[in-house]
């Protein structure tokens, strides 16, 4: 029985397929199997993996007659995995050499209750646009106040409120039979899977972090803005008691989303949907250089004359004070009461 089973979900990724798979192939862990869920690909994804299967036995392909989708094919690959623990990995996405060695080491060390270990990732940006991103994605990742990381319960609050991103899909390392025990991921969600994914973890023991970015990942797109806020309102109907009790606790979670859908409303052009979302969202001033970026996205997918272009960005700023000045002073009249 191998000590890890690596589960790499892919469709009509021929291209970057084989680095994901190296990458997982070249761990200093190598007591492990590669499971690659082919989830009906159109593309040269059969030719390549017959050729890895005939290089390296730890290398197991399993074909989808047709396309199911990702958490369909990461739920398949947990029931074919063999090993004492599933790592997952998207096939865009690329593993430090080290990256299971020092998830195990920190997880091993610590008591039985601890079931599962997540790492940090990178992004992989380029050029200009790329370091203007990075820019933005620092200014962003600069929590006001810096959230529990690792834990049971108390990290329960922090995932809702996507202040924790324990991003399931390539960085996570789970017991295999926590993984099955939590009924793999939810095959209904088109978003958010990996937050909830890890919260029914937690419902079987307690999840460690190591703090270094271990995973290199490719920005890939996102659903359509109006697909992401029904999977939101499913997500936290879901866990409407645990929302409800760590809003009392002074968790921002529906203005978290707020300002999670007011983003991706904004890089779709749809400015006022957007400033309906952003009006109730937990932006503060931090986020507002990220905002304005994202509604320069969305005007150069929809172009409009540049003094409707300037109005967007000023107004974008503009909302984004006033939900900050709005939460100021609702921070004040409860600590007046």
């Amino acid at each position: 029985m191998p000590r890890v089973s690596v589960v790499i979900p892919t469709y009509d990724r021929a291209e970057t397929l084989p680095r994901a798979i190296d990458s997982a192939l070249a761990q200093t862990v190598d007591d492990l199997e590669v499971i690659v869920v082919d989830d009906g690909s159109t593309d040269e994804t059969r030719s390549i993996l017959t050729t890895y299967a005939n290089a390296d036995s730890r290398v197991r392909p399993v074909i989808h007659g047709s396309n199911c989708g990702a958490n369909v094919a990461r739920n398949t690959g947990i029931r074919y995995a063999r090993g004492e623990y599933v790592a997952f990995l998207d096939s865009d996405d690329e593993w430090h050499p080290a990256k299971l060695e020092r998830q195990l080491a920190v997880l091993e060390a610590r008591p039985d209750e601890w079931v599962g270990v997540y790492c940090d990732a990178t992004f992989d940006l380029s050029g200009v646009t790329g370091a203007l991103q990075r820019a933005a994605a620092s200014v962003l990742g600069r929590a006001d106040d810096e959230p529990v990381r690792e834990g049971g319960e108390e990290l329960i609050g922090a995932i809702l409120a996507d202040d924790v991103q324990p991003g399931a899909g390539s960085t996570l390392l789970v017991e295999t039979a926590v993984a099955r025990k939590a009924n793999g991921f939810d095959e209904t969600l088109g978003r958010f899977q990996d937050p909830e994914f890890c919260l029914r973890v937690l419902e079987c023991g307690k999840l460690a972090h190591v703090d270094e970015d271990l995973v290199r990942r490719e920005p890939t797109g996102h659903p359509p803005a109006a697909a992401i806020e029904r999977a939101s309102e499913q997500y936290l109907s879901t866990y409407e008691d645990a929302v409800e009790r760590f809003e009392a606790a002074g968790y921002e979670i529906r203005a978290s989303h707020r300002l999670i859908l007011g983003k991706r409303y904004l890089s779709e052009g749809r400015f006022l949907r957007a400033t309906r979302h952003l009006r109730e969202s937990s932006a503060s001033i931090r986020h507002v250089p990220g905002l304005c970026w994202t509604a320069g996205a969305g005007v150069r997918r929809r172009p409009v004359p540049t003094a409707a272009t300037l109005a967007v960005l000023v107004g974008t700023a503009i909302v984004s004070w006033i939900a900050l000045s709005s939460r100021s002073g609702r921070v004040q009249s409860d600590e007046t009461a």
